[in-house]
Formats: C-alpha cells, structure tokens, sequence
C-alpha cells in the first residue's frame, strides 16, 4: 500500500479490511506489490495468476487508487484498475468479435456480482505471435489483454476483487462456478501430431 502509514483514510482502510481474508476460487494466486505512488494518495496492488493443471493459464493485476478528495475522472474517491492477459488459439486472431466478447466478460461480470460500480471504460487488445525461421515450428498464438476500471459506489471492495479473479478465469478458459461449487481437476486434451 503507497500513501503515509500514519494518516490513512477510514474509508481506504474499510477497503482494505473489506478484501482482507477475501476468498477466490482455488485456481487463482494473489500476491500483494507496490501501488503505483503517482497516480493517487493512497493504493494497493495486487498481482495474480490463474493455474489450471500446473499451467498458467492467465495472468492479470487488480489494483485500488484512492484520493480522500475525489478525482472528476473517477466519478468518485476510489477507483478500480485492473488489467487481464491470456493465451488464446491462433484461429481467434480474425475473429472481429474478440474483443467485443471479450469486454462482455467485464461487464458481465459486474452485473452478475451486483457491485456499485459507474464510469466503467477499458481496452482489450490482442496480438498474433506468429515465428519465423530456426522458430517456424512454434505455433501462432493470440496475447489477449483487457484493461478496464470502474470507480466502486462503497468500500466494499471483496465483491470487486472476485469480479477481477472471475475475469482471469474466464478468459484463462475456466468454466464459472456457482457459489459453494469447487472445480473438478479438468484435463485440457491436446491432440499431438
């Protein structure tokens, strides 16, 4: 967490405490990093990653800014910023409706989770890796990344962290799990040549 340790805010520390002991699904990894410092007061960050049968599957950072005196961009005090990056099939590099699918995960999510969330906005972009020469035999692949940040309406920011976890899942190729479901070990099959 950036800002001065002696004068945090009570509504950033009700944030803090919110997703303190916050249960994702076992998949998913977290690891706390250091906040950006310029972007706001105060901040928390948070690295993630989801594995799936000892592969990682996706990879993504959650992180909370916070200004006890609000930013007009953010429509508020706090804001959400998170970031989602994946490995996709070559073949979904054409596809012209990737990236709207892809922002669906985003909104679809929020609305599933019913978190207070306003001024929402992102970007997912992808990429095709395709190799050449002495690596002409690695397969293309898709790098899809999405970007999107939304200012919470309360400190309950639990329910907005399982948003961002459900994210990476979704877009690491992991079906969604009702509440009080746990995965079985599901095999990714691959065709050897």
């Amino acid at each position: 967490m950036t800002g001065d340790q002696r004068e945090v805010p009570a509504r950033f520390a009700a944030a803090l405490d919110s997703l303190r002991g916050h249960r994702t699904r076992d998949e998913v990894r977290l690891v706390e990093i250091p906040g950006p410092r310029r972007v706001a007061p105060f901040s928390l960050a948070l690295e993630g990653e989801v594995v799936s049968e000892a592969t990682e599957v996706a990879t993504g950072r959650f992180v909370v800014l916070h200004d006890p005196d609000g930013q007009d961009a953010w429509h508020g005090d706090f804001r959400v910023v998170t970031l989602v990056r994946t490995q996709l099939e070559a073949e979904l590099a054409t596809d012209e409706l990737l990236g709207d699918v892809a922002w669906t995960w985003v909104t679809e999510n929020l609305e599933a989770a019913g978190v207070g969330a306003v001024a929402a906005g992102g970007t997912v972009t992808r990429v095709l890796s395709r190799s050449y020469g002495a690596l002409a035999s690695t397969p293309d692949a898709v790098d899809l990344e999405i970007r999107a940040s939304w200012t919470p309406t309360d400190t309950d920011l639990g329910t907005h962290l399982e948003v961002w976890a459900d994210l990476m899942s979704t877009a690491g190729g992991l079906p969604p799990l009702p509440d009080g479901v746990t995965a079985l070990d599901v095999r990714r099959r691959t065709v050897e040549p």
